[in-house]
């Protein structure tokens, strides 16, 4: 008998990772609160023999199986919330859950892992120690901080860990990845300028805060043109501005939320001191004041070079129709990954989910998971672990 190739072998199991993802996909659940998820993951990886833990984190689950005498172990990550967005795909899975959906794709990165797990089960073909970890709220939240508070390197230790997302407008299963970041630290905001409201009639009578925060708005954009190197990345973002409840009033309070993304940890405390300054200063000059609640969010996202160089060239193993891709540059978005790579060394990658039209992408109410990719996924998956835990 031919002895079945890890892609030919999970191949055999599209039908029934489908039909998983699509159930998840109905089935959304927001950070924290993925119990039914973690359910559907923690009985498949028992079926399959796995050591299962419940309750890391909350809703989170890590499966351990163990092959021969080996000492090495790996650690592969999958997210599993979903995020509170309305769906508008159509599908015949459509989310059944109003105002929640999977508009990032963590329904397809927990079935690829429940497909590499199956995979791994059956073939047994490595020599230590798999830990497959399904995360919770990847989404703003930290599910990933939480769970390495939770002691999940010292009660499930890891050699080098690993995680992917799919990423639309690239070809299905093209690997896109780099050494050192790959995905930029995200700091947020919270500033509320204030002043002495009235009457819409008689400005000159009052300290206007939407004026103020307008000016802030703008002035805001001069960190990244004039006070942070050129060849470094930042971005800025003032997401929401909220002031006012009638045409002729002048509020009394203008609050303001804003995104701050770096790749440099001396960018990073650049801004971290620049904007609150320029926030108070602006406010300020136009007589009102400023209160600014700056927090630090997920740190960046940076593979080790080993382990960036090794992921690459198992994905270079599976021989695919595409090209492999090397970012020149990290993405803005930010990651949560980024918390298990400062514990542990390792690699952040993307694999393509297929062409897609702006409506499509990544957080909007259109976006869907490319199925083709869990075949895919699964199979590199199970690729990594034979090659970093090679048989003797």
């Amino acid at each position: 008998m031919t002895k079945l190739s890890a892609n030919d072998r999970v191949a055999s199991y599209d039908p029934e990772l489908r039909a998983i993802r699509h159930d998840l996909h109905r089935n959304p659940e927001l950070a924290f609160e993925e119990t039914r998820t973690s359910e559907i993951v923690a009985r498949e990886l028992a079926r399959l023999g796995y050591q299962v833990k419940r309750n890391v984190a909350g809703t989170g689950v890590v499966g351990t199986l163990q092959q021969g005498m080996g000492r090495k172990a790996i650690g592969l990550r999958a997210d599993m919330d979903a995020l509170p967005i309305s769906e508008a795909t159509g599908l015949s899975y459509q989310s059944l859950t109003p105002g929640k959906m999977h508009a990032c794709g963590h329904d397809g990165h927990t079935t690829t892992l429940l497909g590499a797990a199956r995979y791994l089960a059956e073939s047994r073909n490595f020599d230590g120690t798999v830990h497959l970890i399904f995360q919770p709220a990847e989404e703003n939240i930290g599910g990933a901080q939480r769970m390495i508070a939770e002691g999940l390197f010292r009660r499930f230790p890891c050699d080098a860990v690993f995680a992917f997302h799919n990423w639309p407008g690239m070809p299905a299963g093209q690997f896109a990845g780099r050494s050192g970041t790959i995905m930029a630290a995200v700091d947020m905001a919270k500033a509320v300028i204030s002043g002495p409201g009235g009457h819409g009639a008689v400005p000159h009578e009052t300290v206007d805060p939407v004026v103020a925060g307008a000016a802030v708005v703008t002035a805001l954009q001069t960190i990244v043109a004039r006070n942070i190197d050129p060849v470094e990345a930042a971005v800025v973002t003032v997401g929401a501005f909220n002031a006012g409840t009638a045409c002729n009033v002048i509020p009394e309070s203008a609050a303001l939320e804003i995104s701050v993304r770096s790749c440099s940890s001396r960018v990073r405390q650049q801004l971290a001191e620049r904007v609150p300054a320029i926030i108070r200063g602006v406010a300020e000059a136009h007589g009102c004041a400023a209160t600014v609640d700056y927090e630090l969010g997920y740190p960046a996202t940076v593979n080790t070079a080993e382990e960036a160089a090794f992921a690459r060239a198992v994905a270079a193993e599976l021989k695919g129709p595409h090209p492999i891709i090397d970012l020149p540059a990290p993405t803005m978005i930010s990651e949560d990954f980024a918390y298990m790579l400062e514990a542990v060394p390792g690699c952040y990658f993307m694999l393509g989910n297929g062409a897609a039209e702006p409506r499509r992408m990544l957080h909007t109410p259109g976006y869907d998971f490319n199925d083709e990719l869990l075949v895919i996924g699964a199979s590199l998956w199970g690729r990594m672990v034979e090659r970093f835990l090679p048989k003797v």
